[in-house]
């Protein structure tokens, strides 16, 4: 079933086509009635109509008896779209008898690469990734709920001369001491003490060159003891992922190394295109269109000077093999925004050699900045950077506290687990909850209120319906219950139900998760407005009651869906 919107799109823009080919009706939400289309408007102009004439003529054709009780001309030619409550009882039926609640499959179902939170091996996860990985795992669900076929691909640092030094270090406090120390999840301290060692010692210097030497040549003891920095890593990103509630599992971390064996091969297939040139001794591409501030063509270095391999090439390797080997139809880099002009270039690049083929799109979903009260980088009151598992234990303990106040008595059964689910929760909506490519303060008294567009809000407004069944006994309608829509309330709250599916659409054609947050802020504000002027179980008209039941029974199972593909619970009592 098409979303509301869409439905009306659909049939004025059959009426539209007969004057004009190709017009778009732009129908939008009304506070003159449900909707109204503006396309008469800029029709008009173009054929130097007057445009209430264009509107009236629209009007004349469209076919809509069946979904609206009025269609007006307004203004200078406007048209105004009041949908019938028959209709509108009809698809809230239709939907309540949904499991998709009335969301479609995708009808061009594609593979999906995400590219992903990207830790470093053998360094702590900090608040700096936070919005990757969170927004990459809320386009994750989405997409899979639409039906594409989605890669997650955690695409972590685990190659390159740091891990001389590292390994280094590893033999110098012994194995079995790194191990330990590494498995409690110390990984800042042992990279800090294997720096100062490096920066202070000529000896561990020279020792740490030649363990990359051993390294890059595949030396089995090396590559041993990286296997140990690299797998006790994993397991640390592991439970930081699981704290988090995110989809990322070891077996989706993809890392640097994995295209070293095909880093030859970039080179050799781009010299055999002809598109490498050599430039202070490496050899680079130069993609039409990139310069640098002097106007000058601005490399991609390929291969450097010492002939060793840079990101760019690893990025070459990673675009080839995603579309070569997985089939990827879309690439999804969740990335910060500083990377911008570095994947554009990857990607140009890859497209002159023919590894991103035509019809094959490669995004990079960028996004702003954490930041502190002083608008600056977040940082902890030492001035160092917030590390991602202390701050989400500080949520779940913010959370506990906050239902404490709101429950003295102790909440009863479960707190923890709704604690866990309410500071987890207020984490990631404020952050999904902002336009991505904006920058955000992060706040823990705006996040955790229980007030205005924040997790909890939701959360709760999903718990307070279903305390109306859990106090009344009430079980959930059938989905064929007559639903009335006589009141104001009643008719906004069963709109708004309706345009779940356009919203999961849009989440989808913008790779924004703010647009499945705004949704849902509206419909909870929606519901609540229900809830304050329309007695449910205190309704007087059986009839009426049930339809009441029905619309808060829909309204909690959207809630609780959209809640979900952002991946965020919503606990059955607060």
């Amino acid at each position: 079933m098409p979303d509301l919107r869409g439905l009306l799109e659909e049939r004025l823009r059959v009426a539209f086509d007969r004057i004009e080919p190709g017009t778009d009706p732009q129908v939008r939400p009304s506070d003159h009635a449900d909707f109204q289309a503006n396309g008469a408007l800029a029709l008009a102009r173009r054929l130097g109509r007057n445009p209430r004439e264009v509107a009236a003529e629209v009007v004349a054709s469209a076919e809509l008896d069946d979904v609206c009780r009025s269609v007006e001309v307004s203004g200078p030619g406007f048209v105004n779209l009041s949908v019938s409550e028959e209709f509108l009882s009809g698809q809230l039926a239709a939907v309540a008898d949904d499991d998709r609640l009335g969301v479609p499959c995708s009808p061009e179902p594609t593979t999906v690469v995400v590219d992903y939170s990207g830790p470093n091996v053998a360094k702590e996860m900090h608040v700096g990734h936070l919005r990757s990985t969170i927004i990459g795992d809320g386009l994750c669900r989405v997409l899979e709920f639409l039906g594409h076929r989605t890669v997650r691909e955690n695409h972590v640092g685990d190659w390159g001369t740091p891990f001389g030094m590292l390994i280094e270090h590893l033999l110098d406090v012994g194995e079995k001491e790194a191990v330990h120390e590494l498995s409690v999840g110390d990984l800042d301290t042992f990279y800090r003490q294997a720096r100062a060692s490096f920066d202070a010692e000529e000896s561990f210097r020279e020792r740490a060159r030649r363990r990359v030497v051993l390294l890059q040549s595949g030396d089995e003891e090396t590559l041993r003891l990286w296997h140990v920095l690299v797998a006790e890593s994993v397991r640390y990103f592991d439970e930081v992922y699981r704290q988090l509630d995110v989809l990322l599992t070891p077996e989706d971390v993809v890392g640097e190394s994995f295209y070293n064996a095909m880093l030859p091969g970039v080179v050799e297939d781009l010299q055999a295109e002809g598109l490498l040139v050599e430039s202070d001794g490496a050899l680079c591409v130069f993609p039409e269109g990139f310069v640098n501030r002097h106007g000058d063509p601005l490399p991609l270095i390929v291969q450097k000077s010492d002939e060793g391999f840079g990101y760019a090439a690893t990025d070459l390797a990673a675009i080839r093999d995603r579309v070569e080997r997985i089939g990827a139809g879309v690439i999804l880099y969740v990335v910060g925004a500083p990377q911008a002009q570095h994947l554009e270039m990857c990607f140009s690049v890859a497209r002159m050699a023919g590894w991103l083929p035509l019809g094959t799109e490669a995004v990079h979903v960028t996004f702003g900045n954490v930041l502190g009260g002083d608008r600056k980088m977040f940082k902890s009151r030492s001035g160092t950077t917030v590390k991602l598992a202390d701050l989400l234990s500080e949520g779940v303990e913010r959370a506990d506290a906050a239902l404490a106040e709101r429950e003295p008595d102790g909440g009863g059964p479960g707190r923890t687990e709704v604690a866990r689910a309410v500071g987890i929760g207020a984490v990631k909506y404020a952050d999904l909850a902002t336009d991505r490519v904006r920058d955000y303060v992060f706040d823990w008294d705006r996040m955790l209120a229980f007030e205005g567009d924040t997790g909890p809000y939701l959360q709760y407004a999903h718990a307070r319906i279903r305390s109306i069944f859990r106090r009344s006994g009430a079980a959930p309608p059938p989905p064929d219950t007559p639903i009335v829509l006589d009141q104001p309330a009643e008719r906004a709250l069963g709109l708004a139900l309706l345009g779940y599916s356009e919203a999961v659409e849009l989440t989808v054609d913008t790779w924004s998760p703010s647009r499945l947050c705004t949704y849902l802020f509206s419909l909870a504000t929606a519901y609540t407005t229900f809830y304050e002027t329309c007695p449910v179980l205190q309704a007087a008209d059986p009839a009426l009651r049930d339809s009441r039941l029905a619309l808060c029974s829909l309204t909690a199972r959207v809630l609780a869906h959209g809640l979900g593909l952002l991946g965020i619970t919503a606990p059955e009592r607060m």
